[in-house]
């Protein structure tokens, strides 16, 4: 019998959050950092985790890892993992990519022996070596600003470049991460994020809270 939250279609396969979360079996920071030693391609560990990385702890479970590539060399991201499948996921529904890549920036990548998805991939815009930020092309950092590293070596996104995607959602996770960056983000990090929400998000709450630590 089919899976009630799962459905097929010309278009991908429908999938349920439910199911996503019985599909992944992620790797760590550090896997990933070590599979991707000899590419050259600027990259970097996002969204919780890369909080959690900058915090220097390890706060909530993740079921996922997410990183950033500039979508212009995706291609030097497939060759390293060789023998893997990638998917692209969108619209509530997985395709094999390259199918409406240009539409949906997630790829998430298979392991053809377990079924189970390793890491997702964020193919960003990008102007030669700028990161462009996909919700406000107004936004960018070279990337030797957007890219932190740990003291092993593990390359992830700034915080304040993390906290402005979280902003949209709010969710609970998303709040428990803001409240615990922003005590330890320093003054322009600060400053960046409070610019970047009056222009995505005006009436955040986030800007009051982030106005009492501007000084």
């Amino acid at each position: 019998m089919p899976d009630p939250d799962v459905g097929e279609s010309s278009d991908g396969r429908v999938v349920s959050a439910e199911e996503c979360d019985k599909l992944w079996a992620a790797w760590t920071p550090a896997e990933v950092t070590q599979r991707l030693a000899g590419v050259t391609v600027p990259w970097c560990v996002t969204a919780g985790w890369a909080l959690d990385l900058f915090t220097g702890g390890r706060a909530r479970e993740h079921s996922d890892l997410e990183i950033g590539v500039p979508r212009g060399r995706f291609s030097e991201v497939v060759a390293a993992f060789p023998g893997f499948e990638w998917d692209v996921i969108g619209d509530d529904r997985i395709r094999p990519f390259p199918a409406r890549a240009a539409q949906f920036h997630q790829t998430w990548l298979r392991e053809p022996a377990t079924g189970r998805y390793r890491l997702d991939v964020f193919r960003e815009p990008h102007d030669g070596d700028r990161w462009v930020c996909r919700r406000d092309p107004s936004i960018t950092l070279p990337y030797e600003d957007l890219i932190r590293h740990t003291s092993e070596g593990i390359p992830y996104a700034t915080p304040e470049v993390a906290l402005l995607f979280k902003a949209k959602a709010r969710r609970d996770k998303d709040e428990a991460d803001f409240r615990r960056a922003l005590p330890m983000m320093d003054r322009s990090q600060r400053v960046r994020l409070f610019e970047w929400l009056c222009r995505v998000h005006p009436d955040h709450p986030w800007l009051e809270s982030i106005t009492l630590h501007r000084d």
